[in-house]
This record gives C-alpha cells, structure tokens and sequence, in this order.
C-alpha cells in the first residue's frame, strides 16, 4: 500500500495479516471514534462527542483498503496523560497517518498538530469533520488546505458518514508524505457558527445548573431501575429460584452451597443480576444519550472551577461519572486524567462512585425495609465524604496542574445508532468482563463460608461494630462486602430478620460503612494494574480511614 522502502515498510507494518497500519490521529472529541465506527462497521463504545472518552486504542482490519485502522484517545499537546502517551507512541509503527481536525477550528488545529507531530514520510491524509457547523466556505477552504499540504483532504459531518465512506477509503489509497516536511504556508480559517450559549456557561448559575443536571442524568434510570426489579423479583423468586434452590438443596453440601447456598451462583448471584442489570442498561441510556447531545462535556466544564478545589479537574468528572456504572471502567478511564490529579480522581471513584452492583444492592436493602427515601441521603453522603475524603488527602488542584476547561462543545441531537451501539457495548463489558468475576466471587464467598472462617472472623470484628452502635450480627455483610458491594445483602438473610431488627439510623450506617469501608477486590485489582500496587494499598488505607471516622461521626448523629 504504498512506496516506502522493504526495511520501512517492516517498521511500519505491526500484523503480518494487513498491509498496513492507518491510524486517526486528533485532538479529543474531532469524531475520530465516530470514524472508525462507520469506517469498520464496529462500535468502540467510545465514539462519543464527549471529551477524552476513548482511553485505549481500538484496532479493526479495514478489508476495503488492505489495511488495519487504529482509533487513538485524543491527544492534549500540554498534558502528561497516559492517553496523550499512548497516541504519540501508535505513531511510531504508523505507516499511514489520518490527521482528523475539526471544521470550526481548522486552521489552529491543523497548524499545531502538523508541528507538533513527528510525521517524517510517513503517508497523510487529512479528515476535517464538523461540516455542519461551517460557512459554504469549506469546499474552497478543502481545496486549498489540499494544495498547500498536497495530501488528500476529506470534509464531512462523521456522525452521518453515508456515501462519504468510499471518499475516505480513496484518502486513505491516495495517502503520501507532505509535499513540504516543514510547511509554514497560512491555512485558511473557516466561518463557523460558534456554539449556543446555554445556562451552563453562566459563572455563578452554571455549576447549579451542572450540579442538577449530573442528579437528573442519576436519579432517574436508578429510580426506574428499582422500580423494576421490584416488580420483576417476586415473579423471578417464585418461578425460578424458590423452585430452583429447594430442588438442589439436598445435594452434596459444598456443590449446594455454591448454587443455591446464602452466596450462592443461582440465589445471591441471580438477586445481585436482578437489581444490578437495569442499573447498567438505563445508566448506559441516559449517559450515552447526554454524551452523544454534547451535555457532559458543558456539564464538566462548568463544574471544573469548583472541582479543582477538591484536587480534581473537570476532566477527571468523566471517569467519576462512569463509576456509577462500573468503578473497573471508571480507573480505566482515569487514563485521560493528568498525573497531578490520577490518583485524586481514582480515589473518588473508588470512595464516591456507587457501582452498579452497590446501587442494586443499597436500593434492595432500603427496599425490603421499607426505607426507600434513604437511598437518597445514603447516596449523597457517600458522594460528599468522598469528594471530602479527596480534599483531605490529596489538597486542591492549582492551575499549573492541568489547564482549565474553557471550550464550549456542540449540543446536537443525539445519533440513535451511536447511542444504541454505545449501549450494547456497555451491556457486553458488564454481561462477559464483570459478571463472571462477580460469579466467581460468589463461588469464592460460598466455600469460604463452608469453613467458618467468616464466621469465627465476624465474631472477632462484631465487638468493633458497637463503636457505631450496630449489632455484632452485622459484621458478615460488612465484611463480605469487602469481597464484592452486594455482600452486604446479606443483611437481608433469614428471610430479613436481621434487616427488621435495626433501626432506620442502624440501616443506614451499616449500609453506608459495607459501602466505602473499601474498595470491592475487582476494583481494588484494576487500580494495582494501573497504578501500582502501592498505589492502591495506599487509596485502600486512606479510604478504611475516612470510612471508619465518618461512618462513627454518622453513629453518634443518629443514635
């Protein structure tokens, strides 16, 4: 596909089953992700107008070329993110570069990543997306960029690629070298229509504004949620795992217990899949929609004043955001973050970011008690400690740290395809990454517990419970909730003895504490593999202090 020399061509060439390697190239949110999806047909989950939301590379052969497409996350020339790191080095076994600038701010864009990329004679094409937002101008302003670089040059609005599909796979052919390596010639700028001013943008009303926004976006699919899976669980119960468990109960003693025993695969496991799975789907729907309409990214811009006084950007809101439906996600998101402010944002997220699994079993237990209003307060609490706990141990963020977000985003109306592909690829991630991990937790909780050794530890840590004037009862939940956040519907074992026998503030500290005492282990091993493991013995300690003090301060209130 092209004319380098064979030793280039080795360099460049990273699979042997392709000829080559196109990798899109951009700042973040240019639609790059929106590219790949409709050049390969696949979803990457990732293809968002939503800032910095691809963390990883995402790689797909490209049969109409002959070639291997490469999304990359979107690069920050003043940042140290692992994602800007990970864009710079696809480069090096590039042998085809797409460079993908927006229309609206073609000339600016185009001159800084033109002198800032290491080109060489690598091939380049240019896509400039956004053309909808422009004057009639950017015909003329095509050919003239494509006579200045002399490299293709494609416009097109990359959410509704259509016909343009065959344009791009004929750049992609027709990719050479820069007809001059140290080009200096004026690029044309555009007209633009620049984007609506909304409340968002007002200094003193437009954090409210995000604020109620981010609650919205929140409390409505996990308020749908409950109501779901409450209506959904006594059919469940009386057609499949009543009948299902006394079937296998009499069974060999360890395999019962793995199936249909108190952490059973088919009775905890099956109760935590209930309340967890419209969790996801309706959080996937309402956060792919706010995405793909540009909301979040006004919304962290909006909140980024307030945030860095916390040790936080507006940034570091979207792997925050993400927790909400998996804190695994979440810390794979933190990639986009700034070193300064990595750390600070996985705490948050291990600490604040209520996971799927902790919001199902939470609701269940406020639920079966006849507490539902707690959910509420439960949830804000743990929100607020958690941005508290980050500002006690890791201080404010300075400017100096990460620039402040100052860009205003396009709001367009969503792309159903994109919304709809987006959430079958969060589907995917919760149904094949992290429920056979949950599973398997329960398989790991139900033997355990055929040993007693759970039950001789609950008994030395029950005592400790009194400091927060709960009963000993309530250190097995606490402390399977260690293992995985449903643990702690174990307060709901025995058919709810325990759960009735507290009180609303007993019910509301244990749950809190079950909570954030630590990060679950799935959680707690995604933060070693990304930042150490020191590092996430360090967020884990941290975070068993924080807990313990304010869940005892939370004690004394509503005792």
């Amino acid at each position: 596909m092209g004319t380098s020399s064979p030793g280039s061509a080795r360099k460049y060439i990273v699979r042997a089953d392709v000829a080559a390697s196109v990798v899109l190239v951009g700042f973040e949110s240019v639609g790059k992700s929106a590219l790949f999806r409709g050049l390969t047909g696949h979803a990457t989950g990732d293809e968002a107008n939503f800032r910095g939301s691809t963390v990883m590379c995402r790689r797909c052969d490209l049969k109409e070329c002959e070639c291997e497409l490469v999304d990359t996350p979107g690069i920050r020339l003043e940042s140290d993110s692992a994602t800007t790191a990970l864009a710079l080095g696809t480069l090096d076994d590039a042998d085809t570069v797409m460079l993908v600038v927006r229309a609206p701010y073609l000339a600016d864009e185009a001159r800084a990543l033109l002198e800032a990329l290491r080109l060489g004679r690598r091939r380049l094409a240019v896509v400039v997306t956004f053309a909808d937002k422009v004057s009639a101008d950017l015909k003329s302003a095509v050919q003239k960029l494509r006579a200045q670089l002399g490299v293709p040059v494609v416009a097109l609005d990359a959410r509704e690629m259509g016909s343009r599909r065959t344009d791009l796979f004929d750049a992609i052919r027709g990719a050479r070298p820069l007809a001059d390596a140290h080009f200096e010639a004026p690029l044309v700028q555009l007209r633009a229509r620049p984007p609506s001013r909304t409340i968002f943008e007002h200094p003193t009303l437009g954090p409210c504004a995000a604020l109620v926004a981010i609650v919205g976006l929140l409390a409505v699919p996990v308020m749908c949620a409950f109501r779901l899976a409450a209506w959904l669980q006594p059919s469940v119960d009386a057609v499949a795992i009543i009948p299902i468990t006394r079937a296998l109960s009499d069974t060999w003693p360890p395999l019962a217990a793995v199936l249909v025993g108190p952490y059973g695969v088919l009775t905890l496991g099956s109760y935590s899949f209930l309340w967890a799975f419209p969790v996801v789907l309706l959080l996937g729907v309402t956060s792919s929609a706010a995405e793909e309409t540009g909301l979040h990214d006004r919304i962290t811009t909006a909140l980024d004043p307030w945030l860095r006084h916390v040790g936080l950007s507006g940034r570091d809101l979207v792997p925050v955001l993400t927790g909400f439906g998996c804190n695994v996600v979440a810390v794979l998101h933190s990639r986009a973050c700034s070193s300064c402010s990595r750390k600070n944002c996985v705490s948050l997220v291990a600490f604040g970011s209520a996971c799927s699994y902790q919001i199902g079993a939470s609701l269940s237990l406020f639920g079966s008690a006849g507490r539902s209003w707690m959910f509420a307060p439960y949830l804000l609490a743990v929100f607020v400690v958690g941005l508290v706990h980050v500002r006690l141990w890791h201080g404010s963020l300075a400017d100096s740290a990460a620039p402040r977000l100052d860009e205003r985003a396009y709001l367009q109306p969503p792309s159903a395809r994109a919304v709809l592909w987006r959430i079958v690829v969060v589907l995917k991630q919760f149904l094949l990454q992290a429920m056979p991990i949950f599973l398997a937790l329960c398989v790991i909780s139900a033997l355990i517990d055929q040993t007693n050794a759970m039950t001789a530890l609950s008994r030395l840590v029950g005592p400790w419970l009194r400091l927060f004037h709960l009963p000993d009862d309530t250190a097995l939940p606490v402390l399977f909730s260690l293992l995985r956040k449903d643990g702690m519907l174990l307060l709901n074992a025995d058919d709810g003895a325990l759960l009735g026998a507290l009180s609303a503030g007993q019910l509301f500290v244990v749950v809190y504490l079950a909570s954030t005492l630590a990060p679950c282990l799935v959680t707690l091993a995604a933060v070693g593999r990304e930042l150490g493991w020191r590092t996430a013995g360090a967020v884990a300690g941290r975070q068993a202090l924080t807990s313990i003090a304010s869940a005892w301060l939370f004690g004394l209130l509503v005792w």
